[in-house]
């Protein structure tokens, strides 16, 4: 049977409760234990699939294909493991399935309430994260701020979690803020001591405190916040601020905050394997080189809605020794009178991420254009693809009238068209091509140079294609076609043979990218931009 270890936050929103999971699941992991994860968010949302960007970021997606937070990139990237339709749970899946089955008869003709109902859906929601994992460790963040009216019915799913498994099957983590006064210069618990409160309150007792501050907790601040948090005090461990994200896990570690977990659980202590972790932070920590990569988007004013790519770019750096400095470049910009040359000066790399809809997608074509005939490395994922092949029919093929679909519904050149299997659709949410695709790669080619093997699977999320009805026309200018879902015959990966460097892939390979282990297309990249 799994363990479940839950992790709240009080005080404040983005105290970093979900690097706190995942630090703790990294060192579950590092002393061999299968650890799964899960994330509860509070909104009424199904899952963030038809959400702005600007609002939640980016929608990582799972291998299962399952439209999730962000903060499952975080996840995955820490523990390197596949995670899945359970590993996302909103209110308003929760909702849906509820009544779903209350409009089926399910409950017998019960009046549907808050509780049972609903927190017994949450109660199945973690059981069935332990179950079909087959992890010793499920490890479930709770969004939102203790005192939110929104996440009340997932507390109370939780409480009665506690009372159902007991406390050595039960673990409570609650992430808090202890702030530093300026002028009388010190730090106060008293935030955390009444976040905890209102947790008691809502009949749950935090087994530890993982205290967010700029500085260590002296030894009178702990015995005080456990005097009347009433918890011992080696269980408050300090959660300090520090220059390289990475840290985090190893400072938990020396703090024995995973040894606290399994001594709980009554689980052996076997000793930890950080070496390939420490190794990471010694190269992070003394990267010898720098350089300017161009990320041309629609969304570049909130950086999260590009958190995984951004991410994969900085692991690429790391193998080379390099920090990877992202140039964020607003593609509406581009649309005016702007001198792309002054622009991209100290661009060594030009990436064109994914994204919806027609505004600033003349500003990203440009970027191509610039990245083309300049012979500046490219990367184009997902949109970034898509408008690859656009730029290329109108600049090298002499098809002026080139566009998607998705941007006129009319066009008389569609080089990008919706999906035949996409056309009847009318609700938007969860209905992409979503999740895993088989994709073969041609040899010979800049793709199987980077993956090395013909056969690969790749993430995807999108609802238009290449329409292959030009692949002729493309092909006899130049474009290599170097990966292919044959099951559909679809194009996945597109490339220019005489460039230094330019592939565009319909796929989101930044999903894949690991710090320890980064993608092929962000290694090659990264690769040949330092060249």
């Amino acid at each position: 049977m799994a363990k479940y270890v839950f992790v709240t936050g009080g005080v404040v929103s983005g105290l970093g409760k979900g690097i706190t999971a995942s630090s703790l699941a990294l060192l579950l992991k590092s002393r061999g234990y299968k650890v799964f994860m899960q994330k509860f968010d509070p909104y009424i949302n199904v899952d963030p699939g038809t959400m702005s960007p600007f609002q939640h970021g980016e929608v990582y997606v799972t291998a299962d294909g399952s439209e999730t937070d962000l903060d499952l990139g975080h996840y995955e990237r820490f523990i390197d493991e596949e995670l899945n339709y359970t590993s996302n749970i909103t209110t308003g899946k929760v909702y849906s399935s509820v009544l779903e089955k209350e409009r089926r008869g399910d409950y017998l003709g019960a009046t549907v309430q808050i509780v049972p109902h609903i927190t017994n859906e949450i109660k199945n929601k973690v059981y069935e994260a332990g179950i079909t994992s087959n992890a010793d460790i499920v490890i479930t963040e709770i969004g939102g701020t203790i005192g939110d009216i929104e996440s009340q019915s997932f507390i109370e799913a939780l409480r009665q979690i506690r009372n159902e498994k007991g406390k050595e099957n039960t673990f409570f983590v609650h992430a808090t803020l202890v702030p530093f006064i300026y002028g009388s210069d010190e730090l106060k618990t008293k935030p955390t001591q009444h976040s905890v409160i209102e947790l008691r309150g809502m009949g749950i007792q935090p087994d530890m405190i993982v205290t967010r501050s700029p500085i260590v907790l002296d030894d009178n601040l702990k015995k005080k916040i456990a005097l009347y948090c009433s918890i011992p005090k080696e269980n408050i461990i300090d959660s300090v601020d520090v220059k390289n994200i990475y840290q985090i896990p190893i400072n938990y570690y020396e703090q024995g905050a995973d040894e606290i977990i399994l001594k709980q659980f009554g689980m052996k202590v076997p000793k930890a394997n950080l070496k390939e972790w420490e190794k990471l932070i010694d190269v992070t920590d003394h990267l010898e080189k720098e350089i300017e990569i161009a990320l041309v988007g629609k969304y570049v004013e909130l950086h999260d809605a590009y958190l995984s790519v951004a991410e994969s770019l900085r692991h690429a750096g790391y193998k080379y020794h390099t920090k990877v400095n992202i140039n964020w470049i607003d593609s509406e910009d581009l649309e005016k009178d702007a001198d792309l040359s002054k622009i991209f000066k100290n661009t060594k790399g030009i990436i064109v991420p994914g994204g919806f809809g027609e505004r600033g997608i003349e500003g990203m074509i440009k970027a191509i254009t610039y990245a083309r005939e300049n012979n500046i490395p490219y990367l184009g994922i997902c949109l970034g693809m898509q408008l690859a092949v656009i730029e290329f029919a109108r600049h090298v093929c002499g098809i002026n009238e080139a566009n998607s679909t998705e941007f006129n519904s009319v066009c008389p050149e569609p080089i990008i068209d919706l999906m035949s299997d996409q056309k009847n659709i009318i609700n938007m949410g969860g209905t992409l091509r979503l999740g895993n695709y088989d994709c073969k790669i041609k040899k010979g080619t800049l793709a199987y140079d980077d993956y090395k093997k013909e056969n690969i699977k790749e993430r995807h999320r999108h609802r238009y294609e290449f329409n292959n009805k030009y692949k002729d026309i493309l092909e006899k200018h130049g474009m290599v076609f170097s990966g292919i879902n044959e099951a559909s015959n679809l194009v996945e990966i597109v490339e220019l043979p005489k460039h230094k460097h330019f592939i565009g892939c319909q796929f989101h390979p930044e999903f894949k990218s690991r710090p320890t282990k980064c993608h092929p297309l962000f290694d090659s990249f990264i690769k040949n931009s330092l060249k």
